[in-house]
């Protein structure tokens, strides 16, 4: 895996966040769509949160704490197609859904500064992590630090996919 490539590759998802939180009000911000579901504020809160908390345990493995566990094969064709299988509908875990909410603008371009000071920190670290130390995946189970880091890219274009679907069912609403 060419980590230097899914660093490169995250910015210019991260980017792509940017732009489109550019182009929101914050009334449409927070504005369920028609289709149901998150509303923009929604995902750019959990998918931020989320890439925070996939920092640190990517930290935590090039800490070496971690254990010395298999990864899964599913996990392995995630990480190596570079998407999550399609056709399903992903339930949030428990523990992530919980801290899901409505937030302003202001605060998801705090999310995404975070996100990427976090990110420009952590990086220059994973070549010196240990491939065999991982931490627990809520569903993929145990990732090393390139995997959490593939992992990262692979969900952020996955939520960029929904924001694409909530444009569209307003659009479509007008």
């Amino acid at each position: 895996m060419n980590i230097a490539k899914v660093y490169r590759s995250i910015l210019k998802i991260v980017n792509a966040y940017q732009v489109k939180l550019n182009k929101l009000d914050d009334d449409d911000f927070i504005l369920t769509p028609p289709i149901g579901g998150w509303s923009y504020s929604e995902v750019y809160a959990h998918i931020f949160d989320s890439s925070l908390l996939s920092l640190m345990a990517l930290n935590n493995c090039i800490k070496g704490e971690g254990e010395k566990q298999p990864t899964l094969f599913g996990a392995k064709m995630v990480l190596f197609f570079g998407t999550l299988p399609p056709g399903k509908k992903y339930k949030v875990p428990k523990r992530l859904a919980e801290r899901v909410k409505k937030i302003n603008i202001m605060a998801a371009q705090q999310f995404i500064t975070d996100f990427e000071l976090q990110l420009g920190k952590t990086f220059p670290q994973i070549n010196s992590a240990n491939p065999k130390i991982k931490v627990k995946h809520p569903r993929l189970g145990y990732l090393n630090a390139k995997q959490w880091l593939r992992f990262t890219e692979v969900h952020l274009n996955h939520h960029l996919k929904q924001l694409k679907r909530i444009e569209n069912s307003f659009e479509l609403a007008r």
